[in-house]
């Protein structure tokens, strides 16, 4: 296309109706936490921008323009990139198996010069995509109990495999969840489902004995009794109940958290930052930010049910369930109902590769409101 013809009147028109086709109310309310993330990491850096609140407004901003330019992308572009994205994934992660850079006890990240990039981050996107994919090809009857269900297993367990082994049992497990969500959504009969939930109920006490790295052994039993080590392995939740239990009901004021601000708790800019929220904002402050997360799952979801594609459908729901999971798992952890696995509350939390995901994720759940009367044609669901 030539520079005149990006300026004809009929390209002009396409674009703007795409743009105004994006779901701004939704854009909003994720600017609503990242912008409360902002706040509370200015507050916990002692009224500072520096460390982190400048840096976190500025990933939100260059990640939200991305997130915008996906948007715009057509939904059959999405559909034929999502093998491609999924098999670098999972190249990358076995690249990390052998020539991966260690950091805090864990292999998780691939290094050339100063790029550092952490393959199970792509591998959340496009495990979503090649699942959505697959499933558009196939009909309600072979999606609901068939042979054709080893080869989704296959694609979500084995990147799970890899994951596990870095260790990232966090991002294994929220993976994993992914994954079934998005087999379930795609017709799986309600028997199969509930043999797999027994199946799960019977393999858990075997992974846990036999399965599972002496450290992550530590972590349920500090989960279960956290008062036994106080000053050490349990020291990470019991500060977050505090910080919780003390800022009752509307907190004890903006940066006058006692845990926080003089660094009782640990990893308060990260996986431990709705906890002080909690603590400066109380029961009121952690309710407005959980109704803020669910109108984002709520109206993610809706984009899914708008789609006319099988693929629309399933990918938004996919990303919306790796969202939802995310909030689920921090905001159990914190609060003492999960063990802690290292998984931060999105868009609120300091760091970058999360939020770069979640707003990918995003990019693509717009992309399919954009062209949700797109059909996406196939042929049969093969990995071909």
């Amino acid at each position: 296309m030539t520079v005149s013809a990006l300026t004809r009147p009929g390209e002009r028109d396409r674009l703007i109706n795409k743009i105004g086709e994006i779901d701004w109310l939704f854009c909003l309310t994720i600017t609503l936490i990242a912008g409360a993330g902002a706040v509370m990491l200015f507050s916990i850096a002692g009224s500072s921008w520096t460390p982190w609140a400048a840096a976190h407004l500025a990933r939100y901003a260059l990640f939200f323009a991305i997130m915008i330019v996906l948007s715009l992308i057509d939904i059959r572009v999405w559909f034929a990139l999502a093998y491609p994205v999924y098999g670098i994934g999972f190249l990358l992660l076995i690249a990390v198996m052998f020539v991966g850079h260690h950091a805090l006890g864990a292999q998780r990240w691939l290094q050339a010069g100063p790029i550092t990039i952490q393959p199970s981050e792509i591998m959340k996107i496009g495990l979503v995509l090649a699942l959505a994919r697959f499933y558009h090809g196939l009909s309600g009857k072979s999606a609901q109990l068939s042979w054709w269900l080893l080869i989704p297993a296959l694609m979500i367990l084995a990147p799970v495999a890899l994951v596990a082994k870095q260790p990232d049992l966090g991002t294994a497990i929220l993976m994993l969840a992914t994954g079934a969500i998005v087999v379930v959504l795609a017709g799986l009969s309600w028997r199969l489902i509930a043999a797999g939930l027994l199946a799960v109920a019977v393999l858990v006490p075997p992974v846990v004995l036999f399965g599972l790295h002496g450290y992550q052994k530590q972590r349920l039993t500090t989960f279960f009794h956290p008062e036994d080590d106080p000053s050490g392995s349990g020291y990470h939740i019991l500060q977050s109940k505090i910080a919780l239990g003390s800022g009752g009901l509307l907190g004890k004021g903006y940066g006058l958290g006692s845990q926080s601000q003089l660094n009782f708790l640990p990893e308060k800019q990260t996986d431990f930052i709705f906890a002080t929220l909690a603590e400066e904002f109380g029961f009121v402050g952690c309710v407005s930010i959980l109704i803020l997360y669910a109108a984002v799952i709520f109206m993610a979801l809706r984009t899914s049910y708008l789609s006319h594609s099988h693929f629309g459908r399933l990918a938004a729901a996919g990303v919306t369930a790796t969202f939802a999971f995310y909030v689920l798992i921090n905001g159990s952890m914190v609060m003492g109902l999960a063990p802690v696995v290292g998984v931060p509350m999105p868009l609120l939390s300091y760091g970058g590769t999360v939020m770069l995901t979640v707003m990918v994720g995003f990019g693509l759940v717009m992309a399919v409101r954009v062209h949700r009367y797109s059909e996406v044609t196939s042929g049969k669901g093969s990995l071909l």
